[in-house]
């Protein structure tokens, strides 16, 4: 492991903790600490902390979800047991607890989703800022940390703009590669690799993807509830999910597609080949969907189809539909023949998107791979290769669906890293 020295080996601070990074997990962890009477100092690069949460669902900050434990647990996959210890220390109501104490009431919505009553990320971001305002936080913005200086295999503090603040324990919070824009740009990546953690490849995660065929173009803006999408890799049926999908002039977004496009986008970089099937009508199995097709036309016999497909369809996609099952939109609904309303149900049921690509990290919600978990005390979140270092947030190998399974994940391994460095340094 390479080490880093400050350059007259001078000894750390014995009850100043370092926090890299003022996002969720850097202000949690820096205020947890400083509570317990810990001089915290945090450095941020930005103008100002809490940038990221500041845009977090859309302006409303999706805060976590109200589900159990267990299902909590499944939305990040195999790596969610990493969580489990943190997770039984500070869970969902836990953290909506420290917000009620704080001011900041709560909602819930669809899906176990919460958010601030009032609709608006600022009012979490001025939580925090209240919060580690009254406590002893030095925050300083416009603080690039470039270094972290490590003695023996003990952290000694970091090199910040040049100059060496020390410090007998360091957070790592740094945030993913995701929205680079609001100071997330994947540093926190080289720190940690450069006193020896391994990282898993980084790739976007909760990203829209591109289409081939042009049919997305034609849509773009319109947004679709309550559709069914199947995802095929290598043309065998890979995973269904059920939402809400937005078409894009390069393809598809949404929350459909924001789930499956961690899938998407493992299996594209391994040159498979990747495409997805919409389903307009998921209430309804083949044999439903012939009965209603039959009902209607004979009732609307005398309509035209463009008239009849208003009433299965959005209006905006019924051209669409017509173009691509060679339905002539004048024609009348009772002269439909059994072959013609064969084609459209098939179509309503299975339209194909061939996935040709995913966007970049500046659309991508999150970040999936980072630091390898086995390298990190899930008890503790310090590292194992480190003594003093603690890793918090997005950096680690964790991602979850959307639905407030990220932040969360945020908060409570920011919260248990303050709390476990803040145990280390009143030791001494």
């Amino acid at each position: 492991m390479p080490l880093l020295t400050t350059s007259a080996s001078v000894p750390a601070k014995n009850n100043r903790l370092i926090v890299v990074g003022g996002g969720a997990a850097g202000l949690m962890a820096a205020g947890q600490a400083a509570e317990r009477g810990v001089e915290v100092v945090l450095l941020e690069k930005m103008a100002q902390p809490g940038r990221k949460i500041n845009i977090s669902g859309k302006g409303r900050c999706n805060l976590t979800n109200t589900a159990a434990l267990p299902e909590f647990l499944t939305h990040f996959g195999k790596n969610g047991k990493f969580l489990r210890q943190c997770f039984q220390q500070f869970f969902s109501p836990d953290l909506l607890s420290f917000f009620a104490e704080h001011g900041l009431e709560t909602v819930i919505e669809r899906g176990g989703r919460v958010f601030p009553a009032q609709g608006r990320a600022a009012d979490v971001v001025g939580v925090f800022r209240d919060w580690v305002a009254q406590l002893p936080v030095s925050v300083r913005p416009g603080s690039r940390v470039e270094e972290l200086l490590v003695e023996n295999g003990q952290v000694r503090g970091v090199l910040c703009n040049g100059n060496a603040v020390l410090g007998r324990a360091v957070i790592l919070a740094t945030g993913g590669a995701s929205y680079p824009a609001t100071g997330s740009n994947g540093d926190g990546y080289r720190l940690a690799e450069a006193v020896g953690h391994s990282i898993v490849p980084i790739r976007p995660a909760l990203v829209p993807v591109e289409t081939s065929g042009g049919l997305a173009a034609r849509l773009a803006g319109l947004q679709l509830r309550n559709v069914g999408v199947r995802l095929l890799i290598n043309g065998k049926r890979k995973e269904d999910a059920f939402g809400e999908l937005l078409f894009m002039k390069y393809g598809l977004s949404g929350p459909v597609i924001l789930t499956l496009s961690k899938l998407m986008v493992d299996a594209l970089r391994l040159g498979e080949q990747v495409s997805l099937l919409l389903d307009l009508k998921p209430a309804l199995d083949e044999q439903k969907l012939e009965a209603r097709l039959l009902r209607d036309f004979a009732d609307r016999r005398k309509e035209t189809m463009a008239s009849v497909l208003r009433g299965l369809l959005p209006e905006q996609l019924v051209p669409v539909c017509c173009g691509e099952t060679a339905l002539r939109p004048e024609a009348l609904a009772g002269e439909v023949t059994a072959a013609e309303r064969k084609r459209l149900r098939c179509w309503l049921k299975s339209i194909p998107f061939p996935v040709t690509g995913y966007r970049s990290f500046k659309e991508a919600i999150v970040t999936a791979g980072g630091i390898e978990l086995t390298e990190v005390d899930p008890r503790t979140m310090q590292s194992k290769l480190c003594a003093g270092l603690y890793l918090a947030g997005e950096l680690l190998d964790l991602q979850a669906d959307t639905g407030g399974y990220n932040l969360q994940a945020a908060f409570s391994t920011g919260w248990l890293a303050g709390r476990s460095a803040a145990a280390q340094l009143k030791e001494v």
